[in-house]
């Protein structure tokens, strides 16, 4: 399905710009990527989120939508083609924003907390990660994706887990999702990397572990 007037302001080693791809992808909709500067912010997104002044921010007919969560669930409720990422009943949809959230409110933060930590404190920092990633491995217990059968939002949001975290930790030369701590987890992560959509919508890991060593070199 095609759709007019569909643009995606991003970068492309953000994960979440990366998280609005992937749904777009999902759904069939033709759109334009429009690579935005940070550094400086670039007049676009001044303009299109001057709250947040980051990125993703859709434009659908020139009208922006800002935050990637808030984008997925958007785009989920205005094409109806492909596949539903979010569970058709009030409960399902109430579990999978719950477990986004804690993606982004508590797995997210207590992940950057590792580089900023050296010796015995990023051991425990790292320590802090992996039971995070147990908690969330539990909802993955008898299940292909977090959303059953097909990728859903919080498969989506736990883009980062699947291959940016990989990619860091090899790049700073730590253990912290491995399959002796989190079986589950790296079945699903073998799995999610494996699906059509998201080869489509991700980088490869070589790709994206040269444009990380230059974050880590800075």
């Amino acid at each position: 399905m095609a759709a007019q007037g569909v643009k995606l302001l991003g970068a492309w080693a953000s994960p979440y710009s990366r998280r609005v791809e992937i749904a777009l992808k999902l759904k069939g909709i033709d759109y334009e990527f429009v690579a935005q500067t940070l550094s400086p912010k670039s007049p676009d997104v001044l303009k299109y989120n001057p709250v947040h002044k980051k990125v993703p921010i859709l434009l659908h007919n020139g009208k922006p939508v800002v935050e990637s969560l808030v984008i997925v669930e958007y785009i989920d409720e205005t094409w109806s083609s492909g596949p539903s990422i979010l569970p058709a009943d009030p409960l399902g949809k109430a579990n999978a924003r719950f477990w986004a959230k804690f993606i982004d409110d508590k797995l997210m933060p207590a992940i950057i907390n590792i580089r900023r930590c050296q010796g015995e404190e990023q051991v425990k920092a790292i320590d802090v990660v992996v039971e995070l990633l147990k908690v969330l491995e539990n909802e993955l217990k008898g299940k292909k994706f977090f959303g059953g059968d097909t990728i859903g939002l919080v498969d989506i949001a736990a883009n980062f887990i699947a291959l940016w975290l990989p990619v860091h930790q090899q790049i700073m030369g730590l253990q912290i999702v491995t399959k002796e701590k989190l079986p589950v987890f790296c079945a699903w992560i073998d799995e999610y990397l494996n699906s059509s959509i998201i080869k489509q919508s991700l980088p490869s890991k070589d790709e994206l572990s040269t444009a990380l060593l230059a974050y880590h070199r800075s």
